[in-house]
């Protein structure tokens, strides 16, 4: 009687090799035809997001940057004033602003809302000693409260034309002029209040102490330029930027050393308060789902497999996992374990003592031909080490298929006594 399924158990043999690609195996194929589509699909969005960072790029480009050329810069404004004697010097920190404030200099802080409160005080100090302008665009709470103190803010407008609607003469003399953004309101009654939007000015004039004056815009829209042609902005823009000799223009950065003498704030202080609680239930969902998932609802019940897995592919798919793993000592140990267990009812062992090699291996050579190898062959047979490569392990399935044929031969010769009996 063969044990064909013993040897079709050996890893790495070479009817593996003869029989190519079987079910269990990954065929790479069939991967690329199930993941093409995705690949295709992840492809196209990233093309597609880089090609609109690509034409969106030089949007904002030089934004408010008086050597910006670019439809958000504001180089004509800085040529404009420079025709009319004024010179431009642009800064990017707060000390240089504030040392560079003077009586016959203006300031400009593009985006007030970038500076630390630290940051506004020492601007403010500085330019509150003198008798300069001081211009913030579309400035936040926490500017007002230090260069406009109880000046508020209203809800914010679309930028559109608007006329002046107020005596300040740089606005009756530019007229009508694009401006909108945030709106203002003081109860300071020397305030001139420009281009108002349902009630409130988008154009705050706020004197000053020293002889000096603060001025608001809502927007920076009159400033860029794609539109300083239209309307009255270059003449409100002018006369806004060049009263005095001298003009500051400060591009706050975040690179600035002093930005970061405030107290750091972390991650979570960036988060507004509404989403910390939306947050926190999103957590508490997320572990509850996850309890919910992993409790047992009681002990395991087995059910039978919808389908049937013939023997033979259970067990080729063991094989090539042995194999791919480079578990000789383990396929070995199945092979040589599965003789035992064939071998123990053929000899008169019992299924108990089946692995038992001072029991079974007196029984086995018992069964055995006059002229087949016993003693420290047939230990090693059974009982021995690991095989070093696939060759051996090869060949220690063949020896092991022979052993039992000789044992099951009808042809074999009578048996022979133990030499130890």
């Amino acid at each position: 009687m063969s044990t064909g399924p013993t040897t079709g158990t050996t890893p790495g043999t070479a009817s593996d090799t003869a029989t190519g690609t079987t079910s269990l195996a990954p065929v790479k194929r069939r991967l690329w035809t199930r993941s093409r589509g995705l690949l295709a699909g992840l492809l196209i969005l990233v093309l597609s997001g880089v090609g609109l960072a690509v034409l969106r790029s030089g949007d904002q480009h030089g934004r408010l940057d008086p050597r910006s050329v670019d439809r958000y810069g504001s180089g004509a404004v800085a040529a404009l004033l420079a025709d009319r004697g004024v010179d431009t010097r642009v800064v990017t920190t707060t000390d240089e602003a504030a040392a560079a404030a003077g009586p016959d200099t203006t300031v400009l802080v593009t985006d007030p809302d970038l500076l630390t409160r630290r940051q506004l005080d020492t601007l403010h100090r500085a330019v509150g000693r003198t008798a300069g302008r001081t211009v913030l665009l579309a400035p936040g709470t926490a500017a007002l409260d230090t260069f406009a103190p109880g000046t508020g803010t209203e809800t914010p407008t679309k930028v559109q034309p608007l006329s002046p609607g107020c005596a300040l003469p740089a606005a009756r003399a530019a007229g009508d002029a694009e401006l909108g953004g945030l709106r203002y309101s003081t109860a300071v009654r020397t305030a001139d209040r420009c281009y108002p939007s349902d009630g409130a000015a988008t154009l705050l004039r706020l004197p000053s102490t020293a002889g000096g004056d603060t001025v608001l815009l809502g927007a920076p829209d009159i400033l860029y330029n794609h539109r300083l042609a239209e309307r009255g902005n270059a003449s409100l823009a002018l006369q806004l930027l060049g009263p005095h000799k001298h003009l500051v223009w400060y591009l706050p950065s975040v690179s600035d050393p002093s930005s970061t003498q405030d107290d750091r704030r972390g991650f979570f202080d960036l988060i507004p308060s509404g989403w910390r609680w939306a947050l926190l239930q999103l957590l508490v969902a997320a572990a509850l789902a996850g309890f919910w998932r992993a409790r047992r609802l009681g002990p395991l019940v087995p059910e039978r497999l919808p389908v049937s897995v013939p023997a033979a592919e259970t067990t080729e798919g063991h094989a090539r996992l042995y194999q791919q793993a480079g578990a000789r000592d383990r396929a070995a140990d199945v092979l040589r374990a599965a003789t035992r267990t064939r071998l123990a009812p053929l000899t008169g062992v019992s299924p108990t003592h089946a692995h038992t090699p001072d029991i079974l291996l007196p029984a086995v050579a018992a069964r055995l031909p006059a002229d087949a190898e016993t003693g420290t062959g047939l230990h090693s047979l059974l009982f021995g080490p690991a095989p070093a490569d696939d060759k051996a392990l090869v060949t220690l399935a063949d020896q092991l298929d022979n052993l039992e044929r000789s044992i099951l031969s009808p042809e074999r010769h009578a048996p022979r006594e133990h030499p130890d009996s």
